[in-house]
């Protein structure tokens, strides 16, 4: 499809999907009229906005059925608190009666519901809409990129901006379904370790939720992300270290004070969050895929989380088997999964001495390596390493064309593609969405490096 009738697509559902409740007013609840579509709402007088789970008039059932190993495929409950398989300790998935689902659950249902994440609800994990814990997470807007793709020689670029998110990243999604199930579930006391924009999305979502919210942090991770889990209280425990030195701290606590740890992947909901960014994509672009995402990766939710969506629709029938090629970008100073992609290893070897000036991607190892590894390799995709000046160079460089001021883990994807295409390893003609994780904003200790 040619660039210029794929965007009008993609902008026309945009704009009649992305819609929330505004009242100025307590008689504006019951007015229709007060659907307004996203556009106006930017630039109309101030307002309150109300975000509901679920549309007005409207009774939603989650298709869940179980829990399913995704390494030696074996069953288990998804009504008590489960972490990893008992089996073999590797990532659980929450699967869905399909066949009901595909009967039940029309995508045309989803332009008269709210706009974030939970419009998905029947394919979502938590069976009823009272524990559903929300901010208002979910349907980030794709914007083209009228002047870095012409620079870059792009003649279809797009960036969808996780950084609009309630607190700023993409964690808002896979916390926001973690909590909520952790609430559906009884567990009252909850604990985590941190590179960054997962602590203070947990500590929001549990201060919500009126739950305890422990977190383990590197000693230099970001000063915003510190900020935000002591003004949300959270309890904040520093660690000298890196992200998987947090982790076994965390992993500890658990065990001494009776505390649910909701590591990445090693609980089975927050990737159900995670993965409403491929049932947005595909929404948002009148459910055609886009030819490549480029995506940067740590722990590697949003890669794994995407490609469980991509599945998932494809056999609801609202797509059809072109699925995107995957790429992972990660920085030259920690790259586990790109060295384990050329390797052509099944898992990712530790990464030693991992530094890299994006907090998000300095993750030396990960539970769901062998998951990543697969989607990148079923999609034809690949990985790349950036250094940290490209990383730095492309946040001003977005910034001052686009006007988008991108975390630095959403820069590594421009980086990335830059590589990409001087490998011909992707087309200038083809549709190419980068995903940024993040607001720049929460990185400002970076400016002076970027010559700001």
């Amino acid at each position: 499809m040619k660039a210029d009738a794929w965007l009008k697509r993609a902008h026309a559902t945009e704009t009649g999907a992305f819609r929330r409740v505004i009242v100025s007013n307590a008689a504006d609840l019951n007015d229709a009229d007060s659907l307004i579509d996203l556009e106006t709402n930017l630039r109309a007088p101030r307002t309150t906005i109300v975000t509901e789970p679920a549309a007005r008039g409207q009774s939603m059932k989650s298709y869940l059925t179980h829990l399913e190993c995704t390494y030696c495929h074996g069953t288990f409950s998804a009504d008590e608190p489960q972490r990893t398989c008992p089996d073999c300790s590797k990532v659980l998935y929450p699967r869905y009666d399909m066949a009901a689902a595909k009967a039940g659950f029309d995508r045309d249902a989803l332009p008269s519901r709210p706009a974030n994440m939970w419009r998905y609800f029947e394919m979502m994990p938590v069976r009823d809409e009272a524990n559903v814990i929300t901010l208002g997470e979910g349907y980030t807007p794709i914007f083209k990129a009228e002047r870095l793709g012409p620079e870059m020689g792009c003649s279809a670029l797009y960036i969808k901006d996780e950084g609009l998110n309630p607190t700023g990243s993409f964690k808002a999604r896979g916390l926001s379904a973690a909590v909520s199930k952790a609430k559906e579930l009884g567990i009252t006391k909850l604990t985590m370790p941190s590179a960054g924009n997962a602590a203070g999305a947990m500590t929001a979502y549990a201060a919500k939720g009126d739950m305890e919210a422990y977190v383990f942090m590197p000693r230099d991770a970001p000063d915003s992300n510190l900020k935000e889990v002591a003004i949300t209280g959270g309890k904040l425990t520093l660690v000298d270290g890196l992200i998987t030195d947090a982790g076994r701290l965390s992993r500890q606590k658990a065990e001494e004070a009776g505390l649910f740890d909701i590591s990445t992947l090693q609980e089975p909901y927050r990737v159900e969050g995670k993965k409403t960014m491929g049932y947005e994509i595909a929404e948002q672009m009148s459910w055609t895929l886009p030819d490549a995402i480029i995506y940067p990766t740590g722990g590697g939710t949003g890669i794994v989380g995407m490609w469980k969506a991509f599945e998932e629709m494809e056999e609801l029938g609202w797509i059809d088997g072109k699925r995107p090629k995957m790429f992972c970008v990660q920085s030259e100073g920690c790259a586990p999964m790109v060295r384990a992609f050329r390797e052509g290893t099944e898992f990712a070897e530790p990464w030693q001495d991992a530094q890299t000036v994006a907090a998000g991607i300095r993750v030396p190892s990960g539970i769901g390596d062998y998951l990543i590894l697969r989607a990148l390799r079923e999609s034809s995709g690949g990985a790349v390493t950036v250094t940290d000046d490209e990383i730095l160079w492309y946040m001003k460089q977005v910034a001052s064309l686009e006007g988008m001021f991108i975390c630095p883990e959403g820069a590594a994807t421009a980086a990335a593609l830059s590589k990409l295409l001087a490998n011909q390893e992707l087309s200038p003609d083809d549709n190419i969405l980068l995903l940024n994780t993040g607001a720049g904003l929460k990185y400002l200790e970076l400016l002076e490096s970027v010559g700001a």
